[in-house]
């Protein structure tokens, strides 16, 4: 993996990238063959606050956590902890498809079931399930509708082009729209 480091409002210095590279590269053990992928590390502080958002775009499938914390070196150990969680999600839900399919090939590495504390059942059940009308809205149409039903996200039907849109607020507490290509 090839490791991209930077720093807002904080220096990068050589222990902390050192100490980033370190955390990071215990994923690969999870993969048959190394990820070429190259790591995205940003890491800033705000205030008294640490953040560190790391992103590993794969081959069909993208890696991406971001934790905060009061101290930059468990932020990373949190980070890496969630990036192993996501991984072994994917895993299981991958090697299940492949046993269902009948194919030999296995994505990731043969890992000890122990080391698996994701219960296939957990997270994954639909708990309910809503059907409505897509209503033909502008972007700010569908935010305010969005924040008189207090959801932190809305789906509609583009006015313009058509297209089936999804507005949704952003931690920072700004907006955000998803579009299909």
């Amino acid at each position: 993996m090839k490791y991209n480091i930077r720093g807002e409002n904080v220096e990068v210095t050589g222990a902390i990238k050192e100490y980033v590279e370190k955390k990071i590269s215990k994923l690969e053990r999870y993969f048959d063959t190394p990820p070429t992928s190259d790591v995205n590390v940003n890491l800033s502080v705000y205030n008294e606050e640490q953040e560190i958002e790391v992103t590993i775009p794969m081959p069909n499938l993208l890696l991406r956590a971001e934790e905060k914390h009061t101290d930059l070196y468990a932020a990373i150990d949190l980070v890496v902890d969630k990036l192993e969680r996501q991984i072994r999600k994917y895993k299981t839900k991958i090697n299940r498809r492949i046993r269902q399919k009948g194919a030999p090939k296995h994505v990731f590495a043969e890992m000890e079931d122990e080391t698996l504390d994701y219960d296939e059942e957990d997270g994954l059940e639909i708990v309910r399930t809503k059907r409505f009308d897509l209503k033909p809205m502008d972007s700010e149409e569908a935010i305010l509708q969005m924040d008189m039903l207090g959801h932190n996200f809305f789906v509609f039907t583009n006015a313009e082009s058509g297209d089936t849109n999804v507005v949704y607020r952003r931690n920072d507490g700004k907006y955000a729209l998803i579009e299909p290509n």
